[in-house]
């Protein structure tokens, strides 16, 4: 484990490859799991008010659901999530040349919406978990994720390197430096690491 001010890093986080195959895994993260996506009390906010703009970009059945539940639900944990069609895809997928794909993105990437979907979507496979005065940063290897084991093992990019951008959103420029320098020194010694 990894220490960074209040933020304990799993190693997989600097030890993995991972680099997302979408023509070979279709976007399955957006179609199974356990339950929808993880949502902050402020995201939650922010569907309900996106909704309107949202709305177009996704499939019928999606906007049934969402309709019918909420922009976003409870889960089996009581955990804010967003709602699922017909307890596998997230109500906020769209297809695209048959691979699952975020409507709240693609309407972010049209500049009609600024909140470019949940963090816990654009973190995926890493999974942030707030506790009292702390958080963890672990990655989660899933079998659905198989194909982009192998693209990141084949070119040769960590999970922090793939996931930089969403990690800078989830925590910030200074701590996601100082993983930087960490994952250098794990690159030296890993030695260091396991005591």
């Amino acid at each position: 484990m990894l220490r960074i001010g209040d933020t304990i890093f799993s190693l997989d986080i600097l030890e993995k490859k991972f680099k997302c195959d979408l023509p070979r895994c279709l976007g399955n993260c957006c179609r199974y799991g356990d339950s929808g996506a993880p949502l902050s009390e402020e995201e939650v906010d922010t569907l309900k008010e996106i909704w309107p703009e949202v709305k177009p970009y996704l499939r019928p059945d999606g906007i049934e659901v969402i309709e019918n539940e909420g922009t976003s639900v409870r889960d089996f944990e009581n955990d804010q999530v967003t709602p699922l069609v017909g307890n596998e895809e997230c109500a906020y997928a769209i297809l695209d040349n048959n691979v699952f794909m975020c409507g709240i993105e693609k309407a972010w990437s049209e500049g009609k919406i600024s909140f470019q979907k949940p963090v816990s979507c654009h973190l995926f496979p890493a999974r942030i978990k707030r506790y009292s005065g702390f958080m963890t940063v672990n990655y989660q290897e899933l079998s659905i994720c198989h194909s982009a084991v192998g693209c990141g093992k084949a070119e040769g990019i960590y999970v922090y390197e793939f996931l930089k951008v969403p990690l800078i959103r989830a925590l910030g420029e200074e701590t996601y430096s100082e993983l930087l320098i960490a994952a250098k020194e794990f690159k030296r010694n890993p030695r260091i690491f396991n005591h």
